[in-house]
């Protein structure tokens, strides 16, 4: 009995220190000479990434463009860190989501320098994601309600991503 008792002890024991809270945001800390570098994702490098202003004109006549854009985040999802959006020039706002929902953004990354890497893509979004959306983002129901009509906008579906802390 006495065995059967402990067992039952260590498995709990073990279960608890090795179980992770799976809505927190994780990353790989790097540290170099001027900054400090957190990586989610697929691992990528800074090298090559290309301003999120340009964004437009390089998708302009495709459906979708495989890149590596450096940006400002604007908002993150308050619930899970589950998406961001992105300042993409001209007043426009790209929404970024993350590969399989595989990671997430902490949820204080909001005016952070970030460089994302993957797929930018046309994309219409119903009105029950964007009410979704304004949820994750903290808007209230007055607002949501608001939400009336699809839109057409530029999305970002992220392989990886560095926040420059």
């Amino acid at each position: 009995m006495k065995k059967i008792a402990l067992s039952i002890i260590a498995l709990a024991t073990i279960f608890t220190f090795c179980t992770e809270p799976k809505e927190e945001a994780k990353g790989k800390n790097s540290t170099t000479k001027d900054t400090t570098l957190l990586y989610f994702g697929d691992t990528i490098s800074v090298e090559g990434a290309v301003a999120a202003s340009e964004l437009v004109n390089q998708l302009t006549g495709k459906d979708s463009l495989y890149i590596k854009l450096t940006g400002v985040i604007d908002e993150v999802c308050q619930k899970k860190g589950c998406w961001m959006t992105l300042d993409i020039g001209n007043g426009m706002e790209m929404r970024v989501s993350f590969k399989d929902y595989g990671f997430f953004m902490p949820k204080d990354a909001s005016g952070k320098t970030v460089i994302i890497d993957g797929y930018a893509y046309n994309d219409t979004i119903p009105v029950e994601q964007l009410r979704h959306y304004a949820e994750d983002a903290g808007e209230s129901k007055e607002e949501i309600a608001k939400i009336v009509a699809p839109e057409i906008s530029i999305s970002f579906e992220a392989n990886g991503v560095i926040i420059k802390k």
